[in-house]
């Protein structure tokens, strides 16, 4: 008899600079996407550890197919991501949900066993599983999501990117000109709250024509940054500011365009108003060239669920 396999939600962060993005790539390119190291552990056994005790290891090699066969097989874990990155991009909290099935007879791995396990075996990478939660057998990490926030940071006050403090490089998006209208960004960011066709504001891709363009804005804010790097660079007359947009889900690198086009009206490239017609136009060649924002400043900052779907007392299989 087959045991049923039990469902995990798992949230975890990565930086963004060394990967393709996050989703799984094929292995012989230079980049790869993190999802490649999160299944490179494809097949699970259980090893005794003399200081550890007994220890769920996930361990196997995607590219030794050798490797994997001299391992105890079990169902090979696939990763199912909620949320999209494109290359560069950094996430401070993704998510996805995974199926684990054992050998009958055998408990299903606790949150905790599960989070140790991958962190144990991801050591080498900017890749780090945060939470665990047991769920549903019906919950999906994608199409559950109440809704996902990007926060993007801006530094102003850099005359040249060699001013841009080394702990923040890959971290942040300097525009030249040095500072914004920070309150024409606040006033013309109000134009893309609430549902509207984002068809200006998103790239074209293969998925493009298959997808709604039309997407709901819960927030859109500017607010400056208040952590404690960005206050040391106060007296060098640098000012980090957040970007920060919710919604239930976005159409490809509307995040990133939005930026831009906020950032083209710091700089007095457009009107608050422009935004507001770009809208309105709903033609991805009508955004201004150039103007898209860099991924280097964008960040995944959380996948909100209802609570209740986060209740780890579901029983194995259910």
């Amino acid at each position: 008899m087959v045991s049923s396999p039990t469902r995990y939600l798992v949230f975890f962060q990565y930086f963004g600079t060394k990967y393709s993005g996050v989703m799984e790539t094929s292995n012989d390119q230079s980049m790869v996407g993190v999802q490649n190291y999160l299944e490179s552990f494809r097949y699970a056994s259980l090893i005794h550890c003399n200081k550890l005790h007994w220890l769920f290891c996930i361990r196997a090699c995607p590219r030794k197919e050798k490797a994997a066969q001299n391992l105890k097989p079990v169902v090979p874990i696939k990763f199912c991501i909620s949320s999209r990155t494109d290359t560069g991009v950094h996430a401070l909290c993704n998510s996805a949900h995974l199926d684990i099935q054992r050998a009958p007879g055998k408990p299903a791995f606790s949150e905790k066993q599960l989070v140790y396990s991958l962190n144990y075996h991801l050591k080498p990478e900017p890749i780090r599983i945060l939470n665990a939660y047991r769920v549903t057998n019906s919950f999906h990490a994608r199409f559950s999501a109440l809704s996902r926030t990007y926060i993007y940071r801006l530094l102003m006050g850099c005359t040249h990117y060699s001013e841009i403090p080394v702990f923040e490089r890959d971290l942040c998006w300097a525009p030249t000109g040095g500072y914004l209208n920070v309150p024409a960004m606040q006033d013309a960011a109000q134009f893309l709250l609430g549902t509207h066709d984002f068809s200006t504001f998103r790239s074209l891709n293969s998925e493009t024509p298959f997808q709604s363009p039309v997407r709901t804005i819960l927030q859109a804010d500017i607010r400056p940054s208040s952590g404690f790097l960005s206050q040391h660079y106060e007296h060098r007359g640098l000012e980090f500011w957040e970007l920060k947009f919710r919604s239930r889900s976005f159409v490809y690198r509307q995040v990133r365009r939005m930026v831009g086009a906020l950032v083209a009206v710091g700089q007095g490239k457009l009107t608050p108003h422009h935004i507001k017609e770009l809208l309105e136009i709903k033609d991805s060649r009508a955004f201004p060239s150039n103007a898209m924002a860099p991924p280097s400043g964008l960040f995944l900052k959380s996948v909100e669920y209802n609570e209740a779907d986060l209740d780890t007392t579901v029983a194995p299989g259910e």
